[in-house]
Protein backbone atom coordinates (compact mmCIF):
# COMPACT_ATOMS: atom_id res chain seq x y z
CA UNK A 1 0.00 0.00 0.00
CA UNK A 2 2.81 2.40 0.86
CA UNK A 3 4.36 1.84 -2.57
CA UNK A 4 1.08 2.74 -4.24
CA UNK A 5 0.82 5.91 -2.18
CA UNK A 6 4.37 6.82 -3.20
CA UNK A 7 3.52 6.38 -6.84
CA UNK A 8 0.44 8.56 -6.47
CA UNK A 9 2.45 11.22 -4.64
CA UNK A 10 4.82 11.58 -7.59
CA UNK A 11 2.06 11.63 -10.22
CA UNK A 12 1.84 14.97 -12.03
CA UNK A 13 -1.58 16.56 -11.47
CA UNK A 14 -3.77 16.71 -14.58
CA UNK A 15 -3.74 20.54 -14.81
CA UNK A 16 0.07 20.52 -14.68
CA UNK A 17 0.20 17.86 -17.40
CA UNK A 18 -2.09 19.97 -19.56
CA UNK A 19 0.03 23.09 -19.00
CA UNK A 20 3.12 21.14 -20.06
CA UNK A 21 1.38 20.00 -23.23
CA UNK A 22 0.00 23.45 -24.04
CA UNK A 23 3.41 25.05 -23.67
CA UNK A 24 5.14 22.41 -25.78
CA UNK A 25 5.29 24.73 -28.77
CA UNK A 26 7.27 27.23 -26.68
CA UNK A 27 10.05 24.65 -26.47
CA UNK A 28 9.75 23.95 -30.19
CA UNK A 29 10.16 27.60 -31.07
CA UNK A 30 13.23 27.88 -28.85
CA UNK A 31 14.71 24.87 -30.63
CA UNK A 32 14.02 26.63 -33.94
CA UNK A 33 15.90 29.73 -32.73
CA UNK A 34 18.85 27.59 -31.65
CA UNK A 35 18.88 25.79 -35.01
CA UNK A 36 18.44 28.96 -37.07
CA UNK A 37 21.25 30.76 -35.23
CA UNK A 38 23.57 27.75 -35.32
CA UNK A 39 24.02 27.71 -31.54
CA UNK A 40 25.15 24.05 -31.44
CA UNK A 41 27.86 24.79 -34.02
CA UNK A 42 29.10 27.74 -31.95
CA UNK A 43 29.30 25.55 -28.83
CA UNK A 44 31.07 22.56 -30.36
CA UNK A 45 34.48 23.68 -29.02
CA UNK A 46 33.18 24.46 -25.54
CA UNK A 47 30.81 26.57 -23.46
CA UNK A 48 30.14 30.25 -24.13
CA UNK A 49 28.27 33.08 -22.48
CA UNK A 50 25.09 34.58 -23.89
CA UNK A 51 27.09 37.72 -24.69
CA UNK A 52 29.60 35.74 -26.77
CA UNK A 53 26.85 33.88 -28.59
CA UNK A 54 24.90 37.08 -29.20
CA UNK A 55 27.99 38.72 -30.68
CA UNK A 56 28.45 35.76 -33.04
CA UNK A 57 24.78 35.72 -34.10
CA UNK A 58 24.02 39.45 -34.16
CA UNK A 59 21.28 39.12 -31.55
CA UNK A 60 20.28 40.92 -28.34
CA UNK A 61 22.29 39.39 -25.45
CA UNK A 62 19.66 39.60 -22.66
CA UNK A 63 16.92 38.19 -24.91
CA UNK A 64 19.14 35.40 -26.23
CA UNK A 65 20.08 34.55 -22.64
CA UNK A 66 16.41 34.01 -21.83
CA UNK A 67 16.02 31.57 -24.74
CA UNK A 68 19.19 29.69 -23.77
CA UNK A 69 18.14 29.52 -20.11
CA UNK A 70 14.78 28.04 -21.13
CA UNK A 71 16.50 25.42 -23.31
CA UNK A 72 18.83 24.51 -20.46
CA UNK A 73 15.82 23.99 -18.18
CA UNK A 74 14.65 21.11 -20.40
CA UNK A 75 18.16 19.63 -20.79
CA UNK A 76 18.65 20.84 -24.34
CA UNK A 77 21.69 22.85 -23.21
CA UNK A 78 23.86 22.94 -20.11
CA UNK A 79 24.08 26.07 -17.94
CA UNK A 80 26.90 26.63 -15.46
CA UNK A 81 26.79 28.70 -12.27
CA UNK A 82 28.58 31.52 -14.14
CA UNK A 83 25.88 31.53 -16.84
CA UNK A 84 27.86 29.84 -19.59
CA UNK A 85 26.05 27.48 -21.91
CA UNK A 86 27.19 24.24 -23.50
CA UNK A 87 25.93 21.44 -25.71
CA UNK A 88 24.22 18.30 -24.46
CA UNK A 89 23.94 15.04 -26.47
CA UNK A 90 20.52 16.28 -27.61
CA UNK A 91 21.69 19.70 -28.81
CA UNK A 92 24.64 18.03 -30.58
CA UNK A 93 22.11 16.65 -33.06
CA UNK A 94 21.62 20.26 -34.27
CA UNK A 95 25.27 20.63 -35.31
CA UNK A 96 25.47 21.11 -39.07
CA UNK A 97 28.78 19.23 -39.41
CA UNK A 98 27.64 15.80 -38.18
CA UNK A 99 26.25 12.85 -40.09
CA UNK A 100 22.47 12.87 -39.76
CA UNK A 101 22.25 16.45 -38.55
CA UNK A 102 18.73 17.49 -37.54
CA UNK A 103 19.45 21.21 -37.82
CA UNK A 104 17.74 21.65 -41.18
CA UNK A 105 14.82 19.48 -40.07
CA UNK A 106 14.32 21.68 -37.00
CA UNK A 107 14.43 24.77 -39.20
CA UNK A 108 11.98 23.58 -41.84
CA UNK A 109 9.53 22.00 -39.38
CA UNK A 110 9.61 24.55 -36.55
CA UNK A 111 9.89 27.75 -38.58
CA UNK A 112 10.19 28.70 -42.24
CA UNK A 113 7.15 27.34 -44.12
CA UNK A 114 5.83 24.57 -41.83
CA UNK A 115 5.12 26.71 -38.77
CA UNK A 116 2.63 29.14 -40.37
CA UNK A 117 0.98 26.23 -42.20
CA UNK A 118 0.38 24.41 -38.91
CA UNK A 119 -1.32 27.58 -37.68
CA UNK A 120 -4.07 26.74 -40.20
CA UNK A 121 -4.60 23.13 -39.04
CA UNK A 122 -8.16 24.00 -37.97
CA UNK A 123 -9.01 24.89 -41.56
CA UNK A 124 -7.96 21.38 -42.63
CA UNK A 125 -10.03 19.83 -39.86
CA UNK A 126 -13.04 21.91 -40.88
CA UNK A 127 -12.76 21.42 -44.65
CA UNK A 128 -10.39 18.52 -45.37
CA UNK A 129 -8.36 20.89 -47.55
CA UNK A 130 -4.59 21.38 -47.28
CA UNK A 131 -3.70 23.94 -44.61
CA UNK A 132 -0.49 25.00 -46.39
CA UNK A 133 -2.43 25.98 -49.51
CA UNK A 134 -4.78 28.04 -47.34
CA UNK A 135 -1.87 29.81 -45.61
CA UNK A 136 0.31 30.44 -48.69
CA UNK A 137 -2.14 30.45 -51.58
CA UNK A 138 -0.29 27.70 -53.44
CA UNK A 139 0.78 24.05 -53.01
CA UNK A 140 3.99 23.42 -51.09
CA UNK A 141 5.87 22.07 -54.13
CA UNK A 142 5.07 25.24 -56.10
CA UNK A 143 6.22 27.27 -53.09
CA UNK A 144 9.54 25.42 -53.03
CA UNK A 145 9.99 25.99 -56.76
CA UNK A 146 9.54 29.73 -56.20
CA UNK A 147 11.61 29.86 -52.99
CA UNK A 148 14.87 27.99 -53.58
CA UNK A 149 16.34 28.81 -50.17
CA UNK A 150 13.38 27.19 -48.43
CA UNK A 151 13.66 24.26 -50.83
CA UNK A 152 17.35 23.85 -49.99
CA UNK A 153 16.65 23.76 -46.25
CA UNK A 154 13.87 21.22 -46.85
CA UNK A 155 16.09 19.00 -49.02
CA UNK A 156 18.88 19.25 -46.43
CA UNK A 157 16.33 18.24 -43.80
CA UNK A 158 15.33 15.17 -45.80
CA UNK A 159 19.02 14.28 -46.27
CA UNK A 160 19.55 14.52 -42.53
CA UNK A 161 16.54 12.32 -41.84
CA UNK A 162 17.80 9.82 -44.41
CA UNK A 163 21.20 9.70 -42.71
CA UNK A 164 19.45 9.18 -39.36
CA UNK A 165 17.44 6.25 -40.74
CA UNK A 166 20.06 4.63 -43.00
CA UNK A 167 21.81 2.52 -40.37
CA UNK A 168 18.49 1.25 -39.05
CA UNK A 169 17.33 0.39 -42.57
CA UNK A 170 20.51 -1.50 -43.46
CA UNK A 171 20.52 -3.33 -40.12
CA UNK A 172 17.01 -4.63 -40.80
CA UNK A 173 16.88 -5.14 -44.56
CA UNK A 174 19.35 -6.86 -46.91
CA UNK A 175 19.57 -5.32 -50.41
CA UNK A 176 21.94 -8.04 -51.68
CA UNK A 177 20.87 -9.79 -54.87
CA UNK A 178 19.54 -6.66 -56.58
CA UNK A 179 21.41 -5.88 -59.80
CA UNK A 180 20.05 -2.39 -60.47
CA UNK A 181 18.03 -0.35 -58.02
CA UNK A 182 16.04 2.77 -58.96
CA UNK A 183 15.33 5.31 -56.24
CA UNK A 184 12.29 7.46 -57.02
CA UNK A 185 12.20 10.89 -55.38
CA UNK A 186 15.54 10.24 -53.73
CA UNK A 187 16.55 13.85 -53.12
CA UNK A 188 20.31 14.29 -52.84
CA UNK A 189 20.95 10.57 -53.01
CA UNK A 190 21.74 9.74 -49.39
CA UNK A 191 19.88 6.43 -49.34
CA UNK A 192 20.85 5.10 -52.77
CA UNK A 193 24.48 6.06 -52.15
CA UNK A 194 24.49 4.11 -48.90
CA UNK A 195 22.95 1.08 -50.65
CA UNK A 196 25.55 1.17 -53.44
CA UNK A 197 28.41 1.61 -50.98
CA UNK A 198 27.39 -1.61 -49.22
CA UNK A 199 26.76 -3.50 -52.48
CA UNK A 200 29.71 -2.86 -54.84
CA UNK A 201 28.26 -5.01 -57.66
CA UNK A 202 25.00 -3.06 -57.76
CA UNK A 203 24.13 -0.20 -60.07
CA UNK A 204 21.68 2.59 -59.27
CA UNK A 205 19.46 5.20 -60.90
CA UNK A 206 18.33 8.26 -58.93
CA UNK A 207 15.21 10.12 -60.09
CA UNK A 208 14.07 13.49 -58.80
CA UNK A 209 13.12 16.88 -60.19
CA UNK A 210 15.83 18.53 -62.32
CA UNK A 211 16.65 21.20 -59.70
CA UNK A 212 16.99 18.59 -56.95
CA UNK A 213 19.17 16.38 -59.15
CA UNK A 214 21.46 19.35 -59.72
CA UNK A 215 21.94 19.51 -55.95
CA UNK A 216 22.54 15.75 -55.79
CA UNK A 217 25.62 15.76 -58.00
CA UNK A 218 28.12 16.87 -55.36
CA UNK A 219 27.00 14.50 -52.56
CA UNK A 220 26.76 11.52 -54.90
CA UNK A 221 30.26 12.27 -56.21
CA UNK A 222 31.53 12.61 -52.64
CA UNK A 223 30.03 9.24 -51.72
CA UNK A 224 32.28 7.46 -54.23
CA UNK A 225 29.47 5.78 -56.20
CA UNK A 226 28.99 8.29 -59.04
CA UNK A 227 30.36 5.80 -61.61
CA UNK A 228 27.55 3.37 -60.69
CA UNK A 229 24.70 5.84 -60.12
CA UNK A 230 22.89 7.51 -62.99
CA UNK A 231 21.19 10.79 -62.09
CA UNK A 232 17.90 11.47 -63.89
CA UNK A 233 15.83 14.66 -63.73
CA UNK A 234 12.15 14.05 -64.27
CA UNK A 235 8.65 13.79 -62.84
CA UNK A 236 7.52 10.53 -61.23
CA UNK A 237 3.92 11.36 -62.14
CA UNK A 238 4.97 11.13 -65.79
CA UNK A 239 7.32 8.16 -65.78
CA UNK A 240 9.93 6.23 -63.81
CA UNK A 241 13.24 5.07 -65.34
CA UNK A 242 13.22 1.49 -66.56
CA UNK A 243 16.08 -0.96 -66.16
CA UNK A 244 15.86 -1.73 -62.47
CA UNK A 245 14.94 -5.03 -60.90
CA UNK A 246 13.94 -3.12 -57.76
CA UNK A 247 12.49 0.34 -57.18
CA UNK A 248 12.67 2.06 -53.81
CA UNK A 249 10.78 5.10 -52.56
CA UNK A 250 11.62 6.49 -49.14
CA UNK A 251 9.13 8.80 -47.46
CA UNK A 252 7.51 9.68 -50.81
CA UNK A 253 4.12 7.97 -50.86
CA UNK A 254 3.07 9.60 -47.58
CA UNK A 255 3.16 12.98 -49.36
CA UNK A 256 0.22 12.06 -51.60
CA UNK A 257 -3.40 10.98 -51.40
CA UNK A 258 -4.41 7.49 -52.51
CA UNK A 259 -5.19 8.41 -56.12
CA UNK A 260 -1.88 10.20 -56.57
CA UNK A 261 0.04 7.45 -54.77
CA UNK A 262 -1.45 4.77 -57.01
CA UNK A 263 -0.49 6.82 -60.09
CA UNK A 264 3.14 6.94 -58.91
CA UNK A 265 3.18 3.22 -58.08
CA UNK A 266 1.62 2.31 -61.46
CA UNK A 267 4.50 4.13 -63.15
CA UNK A 268 6.84 2.02 -61.04
CA UNK A 269 4.94 -1.08 -62.16
CA UNK A 270 5.43 -0.15 -65.82
CA UNK A 271 9.16 0.39 -65.30
CA UNK A 272 9.84 -2.89 -63.48
CA UNK A 273 10.50 -6.25 -65.03
CA UNK A 274 8.29 -9.22 -64.17
CA UNK A 275 8.72 -10.16 -60.50
CA UNK A 276 10.53 -6.89 -59.87
CA UNK A 277 10.50 -5.62 -56.29
CA UNK A 278 8.74 -2.49 -55.05
CA UNK A 279 10.30 -1.29 -51.78
CA UNK A 280 8.80 1.50 -49.72
CA UNK A 281 10.40 3.02 -46.63
CA UNK A 282 7.55 4.54 -44.65
CA UNK A 283 6.16 4.83 -41.15
CA UNK A 284 3.41 2.25 -40.64
CA UNK A 285 0.69 3.46 -38.28
CA UNK A 286 0.18 0.82 -35.56
CA UNK A 287 -3.23 -0.04 -34.10
CA UNK A 288 -4.22 1.16 -30.65
CA UNK A 289 -3.67 4.41 -28.79
CA UNK A 290 0.03 4.17 -27.90
CA UNK A 291 2.26 7.03 -29.00
CA UNK A 292 3.92 6.60 -32.38
CA UNK A 293 5.76 9.18 -34.50
CA UNK A 294 3.52 8.32 -37.47
CA UNK A 295 0.36 9.59 -35.79
CA UNK A 296 1.65 13.16 -35.60
CA UNK A 297 3.53 12.99 -38.89
CA UNK A 298 0.14 12.07 -40.35
CA UNK A 299 -1.14 15.47 -39.22
CA UNK A 300 1.91 17.08 -40.82
CA UNK A 301 0.86 15.50 -44.11
CA UNK A 302 -2.70 16.78 -43.63
CA UNK A 303 -1.29 20.28 -43.11
CA UNK A 304 1.41 20.32 -45.78
CA UNK A 305 0.56 18.10 -48.74
CA UNK A 306 -2.80 16.39 -48.41
CA UNK A 307 -1.01 13.06 -48.00
CA UNK A 308 -1.21 10.67 -45.05
CA UNK A 309 0.59 8.04 -43.03
CA UNK A 310 -0.98 4.61 -43.50
CA UNK A 311 -1.70 1.37 -41.68
CA UNK A 312 -0.54 -2.03 -42.92
CA UNK A 313 -3.94 -2.69 -44.47
CA UNK A 314 -3.95 0.68 -46.24
CA UNK A 315 -0.50 -0.02 -47.71
CA UNK A 316 -1.66 -3.47 -48.81
CA UNK A 317 -4.55 -1.89 -50.74
CA UNK A 318 -2.19 0.62 -52.42
CA UNK A 319 0.11 -2.18 -53.56
CA UNK A 320 -2.79 -4.20 -54.98
CA UNK A 321 -4.32 -1.20 -56.76
CA UNK A 322 -1.01 -0.59 -58.54
CA UNK A 323 -0.47 -4.23 -59.55
CA UNK A 324 1.78 -5.40 -56.71
CA UNK A 325 1.49 -7.90 -53.89
CA UNK A 326 2.78 -6.80 -50.50
CA UNK A 327 4.98 -9.67 -49.30
CA UNK A 328 6.43 -8.45 -46.03
CA UNK A 329 6.94 -5.50 -43.71
CA UNK A 330 10.29 -5.27 -41.95
CA UNK A 331 10.36 -3.02 -38.87
CA UNK A 332 13.55 -1.06 -38.08
CA UNK A 333 15.00 0.61 -35.00
CA UNK A 334 13.57 3.89 -36.26
CA UNK A 335 10.06 5.17 -36.90
CA UNK A 336 10.24 3.64 -40.39
CA UNK A 337 9.59 0.17 -41.75
CA UNK A 338 10.68 -1.39 -45.03
CA UNK A 339 7.73 -2.63 -47.07
CA UNK A 340 8.53 -5.11 -49.82
CA UNK A 341 6.25 -6.22 -52.61
CA UNK A 342 6.50 -7.92 -55.99
CA UNK A 343 5.05 -7.06 -59.38
CA UNK A 344 2.14 -9.27 -60.37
Amino acid sequence: MSGQKGAMATEVPAPQQMLQLISGFWISRCIYIAAKLGIADLLKEGSKSAEELASATNTHPPSLFRVLRALASVNLLTQSHDKRFGNTPVSETLRSDIQGSLRAFAMTELGEEHYPAWGELLSSVQTGAIAFDHAFGMPVWEFFAKNPQNAKIFNDAMSGMTAQANEAIHAAYDFAGINTIVEVGGGHGGLISSILQRNPQMRGILLDSPQVIEGAKAPVNASGVADRCELVGGDFFQSVPAGGDAIILKWIIHDWNDEQSIAILKNCHRALAENGKLILVEAVVPPGSDFHFSKFMDLNMLVMTGGRERTEEEFRKLYEAAGFRLTRIVPTQSPFSVLEGVRI
